[in-house]
């Protein structure tokens, strides 16, 4: 992983690498898009899974991969749920994965604000994204595990990846908007 406003200074000490997991009883995946151009339509995915590396226990050397079910999307609505597992949008009978690749870290204006960057794949199309990331805190649980917090925000046109259906209003406007809001509150466990 590359990081961007840091110096590295060589130590003699050789610093292993950390594996973090995703803790999926402890994290949420979600989105919202604007509906009818006046509330937002919210939704998050059951299925999703996720390795991290770092070098020691410092995040700004994470290596992330992450990937989740199309297929889980739960927007609290059974009927707009199939809709969103179509052709129309993510057509989870061709594609059963969508994944995310960090590629760049940067530091922000303080210990717990960063940026990240990496590659987002949806349908078969591979995008840039940036996140935000706020780290929220390093903590043992009752059973003496590691967990680690973020809050991990951002905004994609889906029009990029080819989820492209939408429909006209009488009124004007469109049903759906392009931007969809990313917002995720992520645990990661670290593994012994």
């Amino acid at each position: 992983m590359q990081t961007k406003g840091t110096t590295e200074t060589a130590t003699t000490e050789t610093l292993t690498k950390v594996k973090w997991v995703i803790d999926p009883s402890h994290s949420e995946i979600g989105f919202k898009v604007k509906h009818l151009m006046i509330t937002n339509v919210k939704g998050v995915f059951r299925e999703f899974d996720a390795s991290v590396y770092t070098t020691g226990e410092d995040f700004i050397t994470s290596e992330v991969d992450f990937f989740m079910n199309p297929a889980s999307v739960d927007t609290g609505d059974a009927k707009r749920d199939e809709h969103i597992k179509s052709a129309d949008f993510f057509d989870v009978e061709k594609h059963k994965q969508i994944s995310f690749v960090g590629d760049t870290i940067e530091k922000g204006n303080n210990d717990k604000i960063y940026t990240l960057y990496g590659f987002l794949k949806i349908k078969g199309v591979t995008k840039q994204i940036k996140l935000n990331v706020e780290f929220t805190g390093v903590m043992k649980d009752p059973w003496e595990n590691e967990k680690a917090g973020f809050i991990v925000t951002g905004k994609i046109n889906r029009k990029d990846w080819g989820l492209n259906w939408n429909s006209l209003l009488e009124t004007g406007g469109v049903m759906l908007s392009d931007d969809v809001n990313i917002i995720c509150e992520i645990q990661l466990v670290k593994q012994k």
